[in-house]
């Protein structure tokens, strides 16, 4: 059986992977999202504490993806919750930085104006300072959305969900019939799928970038 048909036979489960690698790929980086901005708003004005929450975030990148698995699966057990954990995890670093880059980039006299026309503090930041800071914001997503369509193959390792699962059993049933079609079949569509997600960060930015930021 060659790779095509190996695919076609195997539809149903290899588009449910995909769409449960996909799904928690995303949710990981929104969770990341929130959490990434939250913490560059709150530290972007000090030296001091960007350089700690960014040295905190690469921090957590030199640990390898198994060892944290390991760690996490005594503590959670496995499946969803330490897939989600390690993701987000993993995609704070980009995040964070370009929150602090884009706010810490934004012109001191813009925001003085805005709050020369009577905006507070609050409304500075969320309707100019964060808005003109949002590609910065989008392009840090981008690259831990990326980032996590691999890292989440080793979520297989702990039962997480996603291809990984198809990649892990053709690497270890290697010389086996199908077991080449089973991890090419995985790797291929991570790919296919990183791809078709940028795509859609390239439309989003489109769409959400303000005109001549």
């Amino acid at each position: 059986m060659n790779l095509f048909e190996y695919v076609v036979d195997r539809w149903d489960r290899l588009s449910l992977q995909s769409w449960l690698h996909v799904s928690v790929v995303v949710q990981s980086t929104i969770i990341a999202a929130v959490i990434g901005i939250l913490i560059g708003i709150a530290v972007y004005r000090s030296p001091l504490g960007s350089s700690i929450a960014t040295a905190l975030a690469s921090t957590i990148l030199t640990i390898p993806s198994f060892a944290l698995f390991g760690l996490l699966i005594p503590v959670v057990g496995l499946g969803v919750e330490p897939t989600v954990i390690a993701l987000v995890l993993y995609a704070l670093l980009p995040i964070v930085r370009n929150t602090i880059v884009g706010l810490g980039g934004v012109d001191p006299a813009v925001s003085d104006a805005a709050k020369g026309i009577g905006m507070n503090r609050l409304g500075v930041l969320t309707r100019v300072e964060l808005r003109l800071a949002w590609p910065a914001i989008l392009a840090g997503m981008r690259v831990a959305t990326q980032m996590l369509m691999g890292i989440a193959v080793i979520a297989a390792y702990a039962k997480g969900p996603g291809l990984g699962s198809e990649v892990f059993s053709g690497l270890t049933g290697a010389g086996s019939a199908n077991a080449l079609n089973e991890a090419l079949a995985g790797t291929l569509g991570v790919v296919i799928l990183a791809l078709l997600v940028d795509g859609l960060y390239v439309l989003i930015a489109r769409f959400t970038v303000p005109r001549g930021v």
